[in-house]
């Protein structure tokens, strides 16, 4: 019972560890897309484990995770240094998370019990719909926009059905301007951003339909094209001479 007891404490040592390893990476992850960091900067270690309020061997796990996610790159004579990301790289990501998705999408087609599960997917394509044909498109709409297509991204996540693509596609979104709503906030309307919503509205009312009517195959050709969106609302941007500074990444894209 003595020998029980004496290892009772090892489990609440390894939480604190992982507790403080988890709050690292959130902190680091956040400090980067905010541009705290300049590209090509290495990671001091000895002071940010200080900043951070965290011990060294946590942080040192910390970073190796953001550097599996592509924030940081590992040198052998450097340590962690941070990345910079090309429009290229930018492209990249979107298409990943549109195979990613698409793959979702299938497996929600071939795998949902009851049609009573789509209804949070059908609520946020119609409400989405809704906004978008309003004669007048206003920031709050946008804001609104934004909450109701993150949540038809995360309903589409849910009915597949796959813990792996759910990790899958967390790694892929937390590059930057890789997310599905990663190009929503923007500093001014164009017609040709209207029409770009107006397109992604109704491939959401096509995906819902394709996954109901379970033709997996069209659900995920969908998917993928509606990633597709984001690179063209990035081109937009360029051609209108935006930078778009204010959006999570940016200062780690050479645009």
């Amino acid at each position: 019972m003595q020998k029980k007891s004496a290892t009772q404490p090892l489990p609440i040592v390894k939480s604190n560890a992982s507790s403080q390893t988890a709050r690292a990476a959130l902190t680091l992850r956040e400090m980067l897309v905010q541009g705290r960091f300049r590209p090509g900067e290495r990671i001091r270690e000895v002071p940010l484990a200080a900043e951070l309020n965290v011990s060294r061997i946590p942080l040192h796990l910390a970073l190796e995770r953001l550097a599996h996610e592509g924030f940081l790159e590992i040198r052998p004579t450097r340590g962690f240094v941070v990345q910079h990301f090309s429009t290229e790289d930018i492209y990249d990501a979107i298409e990943l998370r549109g195979l990613l998705e698409g793959a979702a999408a299938r497996l929600a087609a071939e795998r949902y019990k009851h049609v009573s599960e789509l209804a949070s997917l059908q609520a946020a394509s119609v409400e989405i719909v809704t906004l978008i044909r309003r004669a007048k498109l206003t920031m709050e709409t946008f804001n609104r926009y934004i909450d109701l297509n993150a949540q038809f991204h995360g309903a589409l996540l849910d009915l597949s059905r796959s813990r792996m693509l759910r990790r899958a596609i967390q790694g892929a979104c937390s590059l930057p301007f890789a997310s599905p709503s990663a190009f929503l906030k923007r500093q001014y309307i164009t017609s040709d951003t209207r029409e770009l919503y107006l397109i992604s509205a109704d491939q959401h009312c096509g995906i819902v339909d394709a996954i109901q009517n379970r033709e997996g195959m069209r659900a995920e050709v969908l998917t993928r094209e509606h990633a597709r969106v984001a690179r063209r609302n990035l081109e937009d941007a360029l051609r209108n001479s935006e930078h778009p500074q204010d959006l999570a990444g940016a200062k780690l894209v050479q645009l």
